[in-house]
């Protein structure tokens, strides 16, 4: 099994990126969140590897954290859930929100992730809501996830799409209340 690679970007779209190292090119599927952290291609790179084998199929997903690995393997091993549902998961919000979203058992924040339905959230709430516990989670999750689900709410009544909305809101501090993740955003959708 691959663990990591270190190597140069020598090629990047919407949904993978090679690396080159030791004059082989490995083809890595990454999420959204992951493409927007890679700027500059011309300096090293080290991704952590999820290897994923089946019997006509080899991918490599990569992450450049081991949170964001970790995160992914969980939500692999939820019945329903494939490695590109993981990565259209973790696409969506920033690890913290998803963990709060799980650990508060919030439904209707995991239905509004195209692909998931009410049954697979379900699952994942059933299934991931022990590991993601901690009285920090608990105790400050409830409110910030509500107020991130206002701001999008009133981000896509102003027009906006939801995912123009979810991606202005990954930009905000998640320890915001409503109102400035509304204006925050506003401000970061108004530049671009």
């Amino acid at each position: 099994m691959i663990g990591s690679v270190k190597g140069q970007i020598t090629f990047k779209n919407d949904k993978f990126i090679i690396v080159e190292t030791g004059g082989v090119g490995y083809k890595i599927s990454i999420s959204p969140d992951t493409l927007s952290k890679l700027k500059n291609t011309k300096e090293a790179v080290l991704f952590w590897i999820h290897t994923h084998v089946r019997e006509d199929i080899l991918d490599l997903y990569g992450f450049l954290d081991r949170e964001e690995l970790e995160f992914f393997e969980m939500l692999i091993n939820v019945s329903g859930i494939g490695p590109k549902g993981a990565l259209g998961v973790l696409g969506v919000a920033p690890i913290e929100t998803l963990k709060r979203a799980i650990s508060t058992g919030d439904i209707a924040y995991l239905t509004k992730i195209s692909g998931i339905g009410k049954k697979t959230a379900e699952k994942i709430i059933i299934e991931l809501r022990d590991k993601m516990q901690n009285k920090n989670t608990e105790e400050k999750g409830s409110t910030s996830l509500r107020d991130e689900l206002d701001a999008l709410e009133a981000l896509k009544s102003l027009g906006y799409s939801q995912n123009e909305a979810r991606e202005a809101l990954k930009e905000v501090s998640s320890e915001a209340n409503t109102n400035t993740k509304i204006r925050e955003a506003l401000k970061i959708l108004a530049n671009k």
